[in-house]
């Protein structure tokens, strides 16, 4: 059982945050889980979520393995070094995010525990989600690369031949769950009869 730290921002596509805690949680995972403002409205606005309790009951299997955190909230244990977490995933992760961690700006608990990912040399994995993307998007993608932090476009492919929405979604946490060397069966790699 690992700890994971997952942060849900302003940029659309909670619902790929929703379902990366669904499994994580299935698969008997702890996870702390920080939404800011922007998050929580866009939660409202894309799955009819407005409120912890709400994304509780969505999610009800994951009652035993799931904290929700304030994102004001500067006494979370996980925001020092000196309490360790298998990895970070931001999903979606907003270009201002982006922009707060390349910088190594830490004003709230998501941003501070970003750069504790990077100082302490853990898994960082931003599933960034914006389109086009201007010069100095990319130029921050950069920076976090070069500082040992994930870029993972959600980008779904369609090899997979997706029949619902939910197909799309999952590739994108499918090559999350591999990034974090989880096995699942959510998807098969190419041209291939075995799930990762």
């Amino acid at each position: 059982m690992a700890n994971y730290i997952v942060g849900i921002t302003g940029a659309s596509g909670s619902i790929y945050g929703i379902h990366l805690l669904h499994e994580l949680c299935r698969l008997k995972h702890n996870v702390d889980l920080v939404i800011t403002n922007a998050g929580k409205m866009v939660l409202k606005e894309e799955a009819g979520i407005s409120s912890d309790r709400e994304l509780k009951n969505k999610l009800s299997l994951c009652n035993k393995f799931l904290r929700i955190w304030d994102n004001s909230n500067f006494e979370a244990p996980f925001m020092s070094g000196s309490n360790p977490f298998d990895a970070l995933i931001i999903i979606p992760c907003s270009m201002g995010k982006l922009a707060s961690i390349s910088n190594g700006i830490s004003t709230n608990l998501l941003e501070r525990t970003a750069d504790v990912a990077l100082k302490e040399r853990r898994k960082l994995i931003l599933v960034v989600r914006e389109t086009p993307l201007s010069l100095i998007h990319l130029e921050n993608m950069v920076k976090v690369t070069k500082a040992g932090g994930i870029i993972l476009p959600a980008m779904p492919a369609f090899y997979h031949h997706p029949q619902k929405i939910e197909d799309i979604i999952d590739f994108v946490v499918a090559k999350i769950l591999n990034l974090l060397g989880i096995k699942h069966d959510l998807l098969k790699g190419w041209r291939n009869n075995r799930n990762y």
